[in-house]
């Protein structure tokens, strides 16, 4: 149990929180650097890839278009249904692999991306069918090739819708960055474990909790006027 009455409390409590929200943020911002590039990526596939899709015309048979669309919708699908303190625990071997490592904040960046890949692919799929089919006709008709269609139309129609993807995507990783703390990831969360449950701190925890909630309120208030800001434009 921690000792209240001890005059370093408040300066080792804003020392440690400090530490942890500097973990938090490194392996949040690495491990959604790489969710938004490959999400981003088979996010489009899985539009794309569909029969009529602009990636399905140049395959040379529609059942190699069908095989590529199913096997990324499975990964999709079993990416989202694991619960990620499950996944986590199964990614540990994994992880060690690629790190070195199955605990602390670099190695938080394995599990974090893993899950993180599949929420946002599934919201960049739902974006870019929101983009009206007679703006991709218009943009064929005009001449424009396939990786033009994707980036300056696809992907640009579908900004606003995306940007809202990425806020919510940001958001759950914190949150999961809060369950990896509780084996051994670091961060806020480990923190609010190891000394505001185990040690029955109730300050470290209402800290831990203020800083998050705030974060997640700054956060997602900027992704909804980003979103706002590129709908009118």
């Amino acid at each position: 149990m921690i000792d209240r009455s001890d005059p370093d409390f408040w300066p080792d409590l804003f020392a440690t929180v400090l530490e942890a929200s500097g973990q938090t943020a490194y392996m949040v911002l690495v491990s959604l650097l790489l969710t938004v590039v490959l999400g981003l990526a088979i996010g489009v596939l899985l539009v794309e890839t569909e029969r009529g899709g602009l990636l399905a015309r140049p395959l040379r048979s529609r059942a190699l278009g069908r095989v590529v669309n199913r096997t990324l919708q499975l990964i999709v699908n079993i990416g989202r249904s694991v619960p990620f303190i499950i996944l986590m625990i199964l990614l540990i071997p994994v992880t060690r692999t690629i790190v070195g490592t199955g605990f602390g904040p670099t190695a938080a960046i394995v599990p974090l991306t893993v899950a993180g890949i599949p929420f946002y692919a599934r919201l960049v799929e739902i974006a870019i069918r929101e983009v009206p089919a007679g703006v991709v006709e218009a943009a064929e008709s005009l001449g424009a090739g396939r990786w033009t269609i994707l980036t300056k139309v696809l992907i640009a129609e579908s900004l606003p819708a995306l940007t809202l993807g990425l806020s919510t995507t940001v958001v759950s990783l914190i949150t999961y960055s809060a369950m990896v703390g509780t084996v051994g990831g670091g961060g806020l969360g480990d923190v609010a474990y190891r000394y505001g449950y185990q040690r029955y701190s109730v300050e470290y925890m209402l800290v831990v909790v203020v800083i998050l909630v705030v974060v997640v309120q700054i956060l997602q208030s900027l992704g909804n006027r980003l979103a706002g800001a590129l709908s009118h434009r």
